[in-house]
């Protein structure tokens, strides 16, 4: 009985760390705390991952989403700060049509949470997925799999060329 109170706990504080920490970037005027705080969101939907038991994904969305491409965007950001004086218009243009969206689509929500009944499965134990991933990565999927690392070590060394090319 503890064991599903500490879970719904954990699952009710990592959709608050992701919902409040969401908001927070979409809010927020300063790119870089929006970038920290999105840093925040990635690492809340990766607790629910792990919550779900998809540790796969829990550790793909924690290395290359709050780790690499948050990195990315900041680097980008403090790289290209002062390159070029560009007034960027942070008005609030799409407001109200935003709203409304929203609204419709809560409604939306809201009416296919009580219309439906959901089925819950019990708990069970976490069964890893990433020894059986990699294990089909490295047996039945290896073809695929070294096309896309040989796919993806060509636009590396094609964006190290572009990068260094010098100016006439």
């Amino acid at each position: 009985m503890t064991d599903i109170i500490l879970y719904k706990i954990a699952f009710y504080l990592f959709a608050a760390l992701s919902v409040g920490t969401a908001i927070v970037v979409v809010f927020e005027k300063n790119i870089v705390r929006a970038a920290f705080a999105l840093f925040f969101t990635l690492l809340g939907v990766a607790g629910l991952f792990a919550l779900l038991g998809a540790d796969f994904l829990a550790g793909l969305q924690i290395l290359l989403y709050a780790g690499g491409i948050l990195v990315l965007i900041l680097f980008g950001v403090m790289l290209t700060h002062k390159i070029v004086e560009v007034n960027i218009r942070t008005g609030r243009v799409q407001f109200i049509p935003s709203i409304i969206v929203g609204i419709i689509m809560l409604a939306f929500l809201v009416i296919m949470i009580t219309k439906y009944s959901w089925n819950t499965a019990p708990l069970v134990s976490h069964l890893y997925t990433t020894k059986n991933i990699g294990y089909l990565l490295l047996s039945t999927y290896i073809l695929p799999f070294e096309i896309a690392s040989v796919a993806l070590l060509a636009a590396l060394i094609g964006a190290v060329t572009l990068a260094r090319r010098e100016k006439k």
